[in-house]
């Protein structure tokens, strides 16, 4: 397997305390990283500078999607066959990475998403709640059993980022590149990652994100509604 066909995308937004050690990580097992500053207010982006990698930056804080989405733009028009998503906060181990190696090698999926749901003892109950509905939403959407939807650790490949149109803003968009990449007929695969929680607290607002993910799905649907409409007039 050649490693330089491989990239990984991280999404950054004030993370000076976890940035450096994710990258410096993430080399030992894969060289080619590209860092998405997303307006950061804190020093994440002069550390990034002096990592000798990659990056491109939002002048202002867009969100998490909208960081996804510039990073695939980048990566599209590179010579490469997989892009790793990871978060930069330290929630993802970078030591997980030949797993999603190993998986693309043996099955050849489009996605690869990490599973941390084979070990929830240290998941808040409400994170546990809220993605264990929202999985079940996506993989009935998708019609294959994805055990964790929610999961931003993924090998997706250069076929999807090229096909797959991201719109969402904020983590919706994870929600949204998995239903758009099903209906397009990709393949899904998924591997046991470790769950990481630190003591800061989390951007995710379970609230607010579900509502923003119910919003996703209607405006989807209806999509699926006016396509099947336009094919019967045709």
């Amino acid at each position: 397997m050649d490693k330089n066909k491989f990239f990984v995308l991280l999404p950054a937004y004030n993370v000076e305390a976890h940035i450096k050690k994710t990258v410096e990580n993430i080399k030992k097992y894969l060289d080619n990283i590209l860092v998405v500053d997303d307006g950061s207010t804190d020093n994440t982006l002069n550390i990034i500078k002096d990592l000798r990698v990659n990056f491109l930056t939002n002048k202002k804080n867009c969100g998490k999607g909208s960081a996804l989405s510039e990073g695939f733009k980048y990566l599209s028009g590179k010579d490469i066959d997989y892009v790793i998503t990871m978060d930069s906060d330290g929630q993802h181990s970078p030591d997980d990475i030949p797993v999603f190696l190993k998986c693309a090698e043996a099955v050849k999926a489009d996605i690869i998403i990490g599973n941390r749901m084979h070990d929830t003892s240290n998941m808040p109950l409400i994170r546990y709640l809220t993605n264990r509905f929202l999985s079940s939403v996506v993989s009935k959407m998708t019609k294959c059993k994805i055990p964790d939807t929610q999961c931003g650790f993924r090998m997706i490949s250069k076929k999807v980022i090229q096909s797959v149109r991201v719109e969402s803003r904020r983590y919706d968009a994870e929600s949204e590149i998995i239903i758009k990449a099903g209906r397009q007929g990709f393949s899904f695969a998924s591997v046991p990652v470790k769950t990481i929680y630190s003591t800061e607290k989390s951007r995710i607002n379970p609230v607010i994100d579900t509502i923003r993910f119910i919003k996703l799905v209607i405006k989807l649907f209806r999509e699926e509604k006016n396509q099947k409409k336009r094919k019967c007039i045709l």
